[in-house]
């Protein structure tokens, strides 16, 4: 089994390790607006210095936070579709450069 480079908590307690898409969806569906608001994805590290989260807005759809230090990035954005809420994190997380992690060369043809 591979490393695990990011973890999904819910508010309820539900736990995922390294999620794929179709496990972040199922996390976003199942968020409520009473006991069950919202989904942090993170790197599994001490102190991450980057983070998304999707919470329940009050109005319908989802606000979604992306955060990166290292880059000074802050980005909140609203979305309605689960779909491209759990695509989008998952381009997201491929995007984190972390130590020890192979990295990826680009090579030209």
């Amino acid at each position: 089994m591979g490393a695990q480079y990011y973890g999904a908590d819910s508010e309820n307690g539900d736990r995922i390790e390294d999620p794929s898409e179709n496990a972040l969806f199922m996390m976003i569906s199942d968020l409520n607006d009473s006991d069950n608001t919202f989904v942090v994805v993170q790197p599994d590290e001490d102190d991450p210095v980057r983070f998304a989260s999707v919470a329940v807005l009050d109005e319908g759809g989802f606000e979604i936070v992306r955060r990166d230090t290292t880059r000074n990035e802050h980005d909140v954005t609203t979305a309605t579709s689960i779909n491209d809420i759990a695509r989008d994190l998952t381009i997201w997380m491929a995007t984190g450069d972390f130590p020890g992690r192979p990295t990826r060369q680009a090579s030209e043809f």
